[in-house]
């Protein structure tokens, strides 16, 4: 299959494209990020670019199926991936604030199975870190 760039403003349908979400690098500074393996918000750039750029490692086989804009202010990404060989859906929001900076990103993962795993290899790598307390924790 051949690649094809995937603007930010595309809106087609996509399979196995090489894909870096824009606002990564476009986020704002007081952005915050809640999914749902994770426990409260969290708040700044810097510790959202690291839990996605972390959470993207985890991922295997990513095959988007929508990445666009929706409403006045939104963006959407929907994809398929495997992590550690769990299938696993993902719905990523993202609210722009009027500079189109990402503001608010929210993180959908399905099945419960696959947020569980998710959570908890997350809650591994950021164990002793001030990430740890957003995820879940191995038990001792």
């Amino acid at each position: 299959m051949t690649s094809t760039p995937i603007s930010a403003q595309s809106s087609y349908p996509v399979r196995r494209q090489p894909y870096y979400p824009w606002w990564l690098h476009r986020l704002a500074d007081d952005a915050t990020l809640e999914g749902s393996a994770m426990q409260g918000t969290v708040r700044g750039a810097e510790a959202i670019r690291t839990i996605v750029v972390d959470a993207h490692a985890l991922q295997e086989d990513r095959e988007l199926s929508f990445v666009g804009d929706y409403g006045d202010n939104g963006y959407l990404e929907q994809y398929t991936c495997k992590i550690h060989g769990e299938p696993t859906c993902v719905v990523v929001t993202v609210e722009l604030n009027a500079e189109g900076e990402a503001r608010r990103l929210a993180v959908l993962h399905r099945p419960r199975g696959s947020v569980l795993l998710f959570a908890r290899l997350m809650g591994q790598k950021y164990a002793g870190t001030r990430l740890a307390r957003y995820f879940v924790a191995d038990e001792p």
